[in-house]
């Protein structure tokens, strides 16, 4: 009987915060299946390093010194046989996307637990993808040409309301001028909890008031069975 022996992986890192690199060093030296293979904090270090060229997986994070490092990616995956990770505190998807389609097989968010980006380092090694399914999707859709365009800023603020925020803004807009009482007696809640809603819908919305409000959901057709 033959024993297979698994191979460490061995890891590179790339962070502009030293910080967090020596955590991010000292997280992949006890990690039994893995050996930090070295570190940088910069692309220009990461390229100029001869042990960069033996890693196996390249962990970068995207934001390195206010530039995106995703640009670099190209040039990284033809000088070296290693896969990327990246490794951010943004949670933009737009980011993220742009990083998978310049080579990153995988995104893990900083704020993970340490075992996800364990786990996706064995991962994006095996040669699988570490990304969420909705970002998986959105990828498709844009290679296969059936990705829509991209929605407005005020399309996106409209997007994070919820039901209950859509009902108030309807009911406000039904009674338009009406005093507080009557349309929380509408939505059968209390004064205190539809000044609430109100506030968060005004924060969401960046408006300023139930006139703004108004103007806002009327030229976007939000509550449109009120407008009639």
């Amino acid at each position: 009987m033959v024993e297979v022996i698994e191979r460490t992986i061995r890891v590179f890192l790339v962070d502009d915060h030293r910080a967090t690199l020596w955590g991010l060093e000292q997280l992949i030296n006890a990690t039994p299946s893995m050996q930090l293979a070295g570190s940088a904090t910069c692309v220009a270090e990461l390229l100029a390093s001869p042990a960069s060229l033996e890693a196996d997986v390249i962990v970068i994070d995207l934001d390195l010194g206010g530039q995106d490092s995703s640009e670099s990616f190209a040039e990284v995956l033809r000088t070296h046989g290693a896969k990327v990770l990246v490794l951010t505190g943004s949670r933009d998807l737009d980011s993220h996307r742009r990083a998978v389609l310049a080579g990153a097989r995988g995104v893990v968010r900083k704020e993970e637990p340490v075992d996800v980006l364990l786990r996706a380092i064995e991962k994006v090694h095996e040669g699988d993808v570490w990304v969420n399914r909705a970002l998986i999707g959105d990828i498709m859709s844009m290679l296969s040409g059936t990705r829509q365009a991209a929605p407005s800023p005020d399309d996106a603020r409209v997007a994070t309301l919820t039901p209950k925020e859509i009902e108030v803004i309807t009911a406000v807009i039904r009674h338009k001028g009406a005093k507080s009482l009557v349309i929380a007696d509408d939505l059968r809640i209390s004064e205190h909890t539809l000044r609430n809603h109100l506030t968060t819908i005004y924060h969401k919305l960046e408006v300023h008031g139930r006139l703004e409000l108004y103007v806002f959901a009327k030229e976007r057709r939000i509550g449109a069975e009120a407008h009639s």
